[in-house]
């Protein structure tokens, strides 16, 4: 994807990565943590070569010209609505929306709360809100695989632990399924001055009403890898229960949760089974 411009709306100025044809069908590709729109290279480039016009956002915290102070900007209503900025900004009306991790939870609160501006949905890792919330209450094995947001909620202690050693815990959670050259983008990008704490404030605002997030009636695929360490089972199963439009569940044997990196072929046929349907 070719580097564009920053874009700037809500006084707030993004870091986007565009690339395909002006009149190509839109996709907009949001990016987890600690990821930047990076992680989408190898997808979006599959994607262009059928036509699609991509947008891949550096979203709020990672962007150096949006890092406000302070966990109250890093809400979800606030992450959503930078898509929405993001969409007018580029004169998007409707858009095919792929998320995963964090931008996958983003995704799922638009494509809830914003069905007029989502065409489709495909969500990668995390499930909708309302299952992902069920599970973290009532199936061990998630609580477990989630037990690393209690740490990244302490401030200081959590920037002090991921740093540390040249960042060697923070590189670990990328191994081996992502390259060096792209853990080196993300480790120098999440060690300027207050970028980390930024990216972490998403897990400090986290409230606990994730079960009010609304059914999604956008045609939806949702993409989960069995070797996911941190989403377990229970929650993927129940996705499904939580869309009323046409839905399809993707399981990936054996693949990390670097999915975008691991398997983008997978993540691409299933956005162009959406976006030429």
């Amino acid at each position: 994807m070719a580097e564009t411009g920053p874009a700037g709306y809500d006084e707030l100025t993004f870091d986007v990565r565009v690339a395909g044809p002006p009149d190509g069908t839109p996709v907009v590709l949001l990016h987890g943590f600690p990821q930047t729109s990076r992680s989408w290279t190898s997808v979006a480039r599959l994607l262009v070569e059928h036509g699609f016009r991509v947008v891949a956002p550096d979203q709020r915290g990672y962007s150096p010209g949006a890092r406000p102070v302070g966990v109250d900007h890093y809400g979800m209503p606030a992450l959503a609505g930078d898509v929405l900025g993001l969409l007018d900004e580029f004169g998007i009306d409707r858009v095919h929306l792929v998320g995963h991790d964090w931008g996958a939870a983003v995704a799922w609160y638009l494509a809830a709360h914003h069905p007029d501006r989502i065409s489709t949905l495909t969500a990668l890792s995390i499930p909708h809100l309302a299952a992902y919330g069920w599970a973290l209450r009532e199936d061990d094995d998630q609580r477990e695989r989630a037990s690393y947001i209690r740490v990244f909620r302490e401030e200081g202690k959590a920037e002090n632990l991921l740093l540390a050693d040249d960042a060697r815990r923070l590189r670990a959670m990328f191994a081996p399924s992502v390259g060096r050259d792209a853990v080196d983008h993300y480790v120098a990008t999440l060690a300027a001055p207050g970028a980390l704490t930024a990216t972490l404030n998403w897990y400090r605002a986290m409230t606990r009403d994730l079960d009010a997030t609304p059914v999604v009636r956008v045609p939806t695929t949702y993409i989960w890898s069995t070797g996911d360490t941190a989403i377990a089972r229970a929650g993927a199963e129940r996705c499904g229960e939580f869309v009323d439009a046409d839905y399809e569940f993707v399981v990936l044997p054996d693949v990390s949760h670097w999915i975008p990196e691991e398997a983008p072929r997978e993540v691409a046929d299933a956005v162009r089974r959406r976006g030429t349907a």
